[in-house]
């Protein structure tokens, strides 16, 4: 599977608001800088995201962003199909079966690339932000204060590389 580096700004973005789900919407230069973005790049995430009714903008001065939603009705599937498009990692669930239907000497080896698509889905579809934010090692920030944490060094990454591909805007390859 495919995850941009948009699209995981847009996930690390929404975890930081899932974190603070209930206390007010958080100004787009503290997300940027507790999560270490770019706070340009993290406008236009934040504006696409509030286009697809994922959150609100609140004006004034205690304006900002935060989840149009509760965390556990919004699924990790529709953020990544939202940022970077279909979930499947071997191509679409059509074209495997019809592949699967046309290629007999093949066949088994797109079954397995079918199934794999199906299970990536599954976990994708069944997991929620509630569930990464307070998956093992998440602490809540129910009683917590806004205090802001240290910045990331430069170059540190709190992802995997591995699992990013294409550009930091969020092109295909």
């Amino acid at each position: 599977m495919k995850i941009s580096q948009k699209g995981l700004y847009a996930l690390q973005a929404l975890m930081m608001l899932a974190r603070w789900y209930d206390q007010g919407a958080i100004r787009i230069r503290d997300i940027a800088y507790e999560e270490g973005l770019p706070e340009k790049f993290l406008e236009l995430i934040l504006l696409e995201l509030k286009n697809a009714r994922i959150v609100d903008s609140v004006r004034g001065a205690k304006g900002g962003y935060q989840l149009r939603r509760a965390p556990s009705e919004i699924r990790l599937s529709e953020i990544i199909r939202l940022i970077d498009g279909p979930l499947a990692p071997f191509g679409d669930a059509e074209q495997l079966r019809n592949l699967i239907d046309r290629d007999a000497e093949h066949r088994s080896l797109y079954r397995v690339f079918l199934d794999v698509r199906d299970a990536a889905a599954k976990i994708l579809e069944n997991t929620t932000l509630a569930d990464i934010v307070k998956g093992p090692g998440a602490g809540s920030a129910k009683g917590k204060s806004r205090q802001p944490r240290s910045k990331k060094k430069d170059g540190e990454s709190r992802v995997l590389p591995m699992v990013v591909h294409g550009s930091v805007h969020g092109g295909k390859e």
